[in-house]
């Protein structure tokens, strides 16, 4: 990667890590500047206060000296802690905000993306990078702390350096202008040569950990949904499933055992910089010391330039590796943008429906086609359905026959392959999509509550109306369990964040579910299986007081249970991606050769003592 993109995407990650991590990156690099700078501040102080005492020997400037050391250290010192401790609170919290930039950017791209494997592969890869190994993003916020220390530390020893090759002797040897590049070349290969070792270093440990990419997959996959999935651990325990987690941690062992030429590599070579830093400080230490010895600078400035020489070799060093690693993470870097550049590829209108609870809307699909991606098979056929304010209808039919897809499409989850769906005579992809979104309270079959208070859950906010949510609570006939709640609204479900959450059933989790629908206040309300974790009295129940739940919403209702469905308006049946059957219960139960009648009776038989048929 040539050097001018390395720098972009390095920026571009600094300002991601501005935007999600506000302060943490300039907190750092001031931390840094403090703690490079104080080493030179002992060395050059020290040079002085050794001249002084060599030479002179005047008290008021050895005062001086010693009190500005001190005071310029304290005060670097009171800096770099009180920077570090902003760091360190920033830093422990950036894993926390990571995740977000994720959330945010599956949040604004199109639902059908989410389902492309190409896709939710550069995601994968880029997740990987940064979570397992810190890659990416992570090295870059590690990585800030040492360029700083580079920069400053280079500036620094040029500065206090400068001066030892011009200073003269009286021998003609040592004063020699070849001492210039002589030195800068020793400086140069020493630091370079340790800067490759710490590269090849780096490279086996790339290396071994491409080997165990798939390890580290698959301990987070079983670490977590075999062990901290509450919802796996009774089939973990029943099946024994520890064994494949055991059986993944031997192949591991395997794999290291194969790889020891990377592991060699990444224990020997720290070794190797140590003796070439060892032998270069030998060389600068012993040209400072000749100098010294034929009267060209005092012996206090042999602390300052053999110092500075020494941090010069280590800075270099430091350079090289901060380039390699530079190499390292804005590759990663670069398949995370590639990722979050992913574009959205839906058609955003600019129309704003009238969403309030009690807008009119008329919704007409007209020959409506779609095939999920990837597949021949069409999802929905020629579809036509006409969905008006105020009716209550019901989609039945076997499983795959279009129900869901029919849903996902009204909702624009999905766009029609061929056909249109209009909203009050105009195409839905004419609107703007977050306000067409807003006509729709959804209560999924595989809906998912979050370890936040009830209230938070239902409201779907921080803030809500305690009024308008024990209302919704009633009518989602949830108000008794409620009732048993100590801390009311305020009480948190389950027990991953607050430790006196409470545990609730799937049934109960349903009707919660249903009262965050009813909170929104949607002029339509899409129920998918709404009572499947229901008992037969709950179901009967929620049945009976269908009306007032739904009160004169637009109602939508998914089901298997066609007996859930005699309520309804109208009945769509759907078979094999079309709607073959349109018209109430007793309509459908007419027509002994049709869909509906051969359902129907296969559920109610079941429940009949006799030999009576559809009804």
């Amino acid at each position: 990667m040539k050097l001018n993109k390395r720098i972009k995407l390095t920026m571009r990650g600094y300002g991601l890590l501005k935007e999600y991590c506000p302060g943490l990156i300039a907190a750092k690099v001031w931390a840094a500047a403090a703690d490079a700078l104080s080493p030179f501040v002992t060395i050059w102080f020290s040079a002085c206060i050794i001249n002084e005492i060599a030479g002179a020997g005047n008290v008021t400037r050895l005062g001086i000296y010693v009190l500005l050391t001190v005071i310029i250290n304290f005060a670097l010192s009171m800096i770099k802690n009180a920077l570090n401790k902003v760091v360190d609170e920033k830093e422990s919290g950036m894993w926390n905000y990571f995740p977000k930039i994720f959330a945010d950017k599956q949040m604004s791209m199109d639902y059908a993306d989410l389902e492309d494997q190409d896709i939710q592969k550069k995601k994968q890869k880029a997740q990987e990078n940064l979570f397992m190994f810190g890659n990416g993003l992570g090295q870059l916020v590690w990585d800030t702390a040492g360029i700083v220390q580079v920069i400053v530390g280079i500036i620094a020893s040029v500065s206090l350096t400068a001066s030892l090759f011009v200073s003269h002797s009286g021998n003609a040897l040592l004063d020699s202008w070849i001492w210039l590049p002589a030195g800068a070349v020793i400086v140069l290969i020493a630091g370079i040569s340790t800067g490759k070792l710490r590269q090849r270093a780096g490279k086996a440990f790339d290396d071994w950990t491409v080997g165990t990419v798939w390890y580290n997959r698959a301990f987070m996959f079983y670490g977590h949904e075999l062990y901290d999935d509450l919802s796996r651990a009774k089939d973990v325990r029943i099946y024994r499933q520890d064994r494949i987690a055991d059986r993944e941690m031997e192949k591991l062992n395997t794999h290291n055992k194969d790889d020891r030429q990377n592991i060699r590599k990444m224990s020997r070579d720290p070794a190797l910089i140590v003796f070439i830093q060892g032998i270069c400080n030998a060389l600068c230490y012993a040209f400072v010391a000749a100098k010294a010895a034929m009267g060209a600078f005092a012996i206090g400035s042999i602390v300052q330039y053999a110092g500075a020489l020494i941090k010069l070799v280590q800075s270099i060093g430091e350079l090289v590796d901060a380039n390699y690693e530079n190499v390292i993470y804005t590759g990663h870097l670069e398949k995370l943008f590639e990722y979050l550049d992913i574009e959205n590829g839906r058609h955003r209108g600019e129309l704003v429906p009238d969403a309030g609870s009690n807008a009119e809307h008329r919704i007409e699909f007209k020959n409506v086609s779609f095939r999920y991606p990837g597949s021949d098979r069409y999802a929905l056929k020629r579809v036509n359905a006409l969905i008006t304010s105020g009716k209550k209808q019901a989609l039945v039919g076997a499983n795959g026959a279009g129900k869901t897809t029919f849903v996902k499409l009204l909702c624009r989850l999905y766009d029609p392959e061929e056909g249109e769906i209009l909203l009050d005579g105009k195409d839905i992809r004419e609107y703007n999509y977050e306000e067409y979104l807003k006509l729709f309270a959804y209560v999924f079959q595989d809906f998912k509550l979050f370890s936040l208070s009830l209230g938070e859950n239902i409201a779907a906010a921080a803030e809500y109306d305690l009024q308008k949510l024990e209302e919704c609570i009633s009518r989602a006939c949830f108000e008794e369990r409620y009732r048993t709640m100590s801390a009311g609204a305020e009480t948190y479900l389950y027990k991953d964040i607050a430790e006196d959450g409470v545990m609730i059933s799937g049934g109960e989790a349903q009707k919660i579910a249903l009262a965050r629908a009813l909170y929104k206040d949607a002029p339509v309300m899409i129920l998918d299986e709404p009572t499947a974790a229901l008992d037969p009295i709950a179901e009967a129940q929620v049945y009976s007081d269908f009306d007032r739940i739904i009160r004169d919403k637009t109602a939508i209702y998914v089901s298997h249970r066609l007996s859930s469905c005699r309520f309804c308006d109208e009945i769509m049946v759907f078979d094999e991606g079309s709607i073959v059957q349109k018209g109430s219960h007793e309509e459908l139960c007419k027509d002994m050769d049709g869909v509906y009648y051969g359902l129907w009776n296969a559920q109610a038989r079941y429940y009949q003592n006799d030999d009576k048929q559809c009804y």
